[in-house]
């Protein structure tokens, strides 16, 4: 495997997990990973189901900082979360970024106008077309609004869910407001998060899709990171080599992990 650090990863903490972190751990030291980062999913005001997307920071610290040492020789265990990015939780977002010591924060959009297109409704009774520009709008709205996390995760996670999927999906056709993201991204130094969940759901790309990730370096951009989106242990780095592939061909030659918030390169 050509890249070995795991920077997308779900236990227990996430509410559609149960996976305890223990076992992502020892999973992750099983298949040869030296860097993992767990970024358990923080999506306040999530109403699309029962699941519960929120949990205790101060928990969470106690039951993975001692593993930092417990697995020490063995793996380069870092701390994240996952921001579910909405532009009136800039405040509350702030105020848990900067209450506690997190290596890496991933912000992501899992909600457009309180709908997750995890669910068919939010295509219900609309061109698919016009439900992706939705999405990306809301990217760009929240953007705007927050941006104090380390990378944008699967920029086009919309597409995952879509009733065609990426059939007729391209960079090309959102390209205006793509361009207006990724330009946002690189004046902001906040990295592309490469999330290979786009495979798993058989998009035959990663997310976001190889274009945007071409778009976003001939842009000036230059932190990449690399995440499973795992719930599985089965997933972990799943198809990290087609990704590392991938990622020359857009012409990088490194990617990047974080300890205490700061980037880290680590060649390809």
């Amino acid at each position: 495997m050509k890249i070995l650090s795991d920077y997308h990863v779900h236990t227990s903490f996430s509410g559609d997990c149960s996976v305890s972190p223990e076992t992502m751990i020892r999973s992750a030291i099983d298949r040869g990973i030296q860097h993992l980062c767990l970024t358990d999913h923080m999506d306040y005001d999530y109403m699309e189901s029962d699941v519960f997307f929120e949990f205790d920071p101060a928990e969470y610290f106690h039951r993975l900082l001692p593993m930092k040492e417990q697995f020490a020789g063995q793996i380069d265990l870092a701390i994240g979360i996952e921001l579910g990015l909405q532009p009136y939780l800039s405040k509350k977002h702030h105020n848990l970024v900067f209450s506690n010591s997190f290596d890496f924060v991933i912000g992501s959009i899992h909600l457009v106008h309180c709908k997750d297109p995890y669910f068919p409704s939010f295509f219900s009774g609309r061109k698919e077309e016009d439900a992706y520009l939705e999405y990306f709008q809301c990217a760009l709205q929240n953007l705007q609004a927050y941006s104090n996390f380390d990378v944008f995760g699967h920029l086009d996670y919309v597409v995952r869910y879509g009733p065609s999927q990426n059939q007729y999906y391209s960079y090309n056709r959102y390209m205006e407001i793509l361009d207006e993201i990724l330009r946002i991204l690189v004046k902001k130094d906040i990295g592309l998060e490469v999330n290979t969940g786009g495979y798993k759901y058989g998009l035959n790309d990663p997310n976001p899709c190889k274009d945007i990730i071409c778009r976003y370096r001939e842009l000036g951009g230059k932190i990449v990171t690399l995440g499973s989106d795992a719930h599985d242990p089965a997933f972990l780095a799943y198809e990290f080599d087609r990704a590392a592939d991938l990622l020359k061909e857009c012409g990088f030659s490194s990617y990047f992990i974080f300890h205490d918030r700061r980037p880290e390169e680590i060649g390809l």
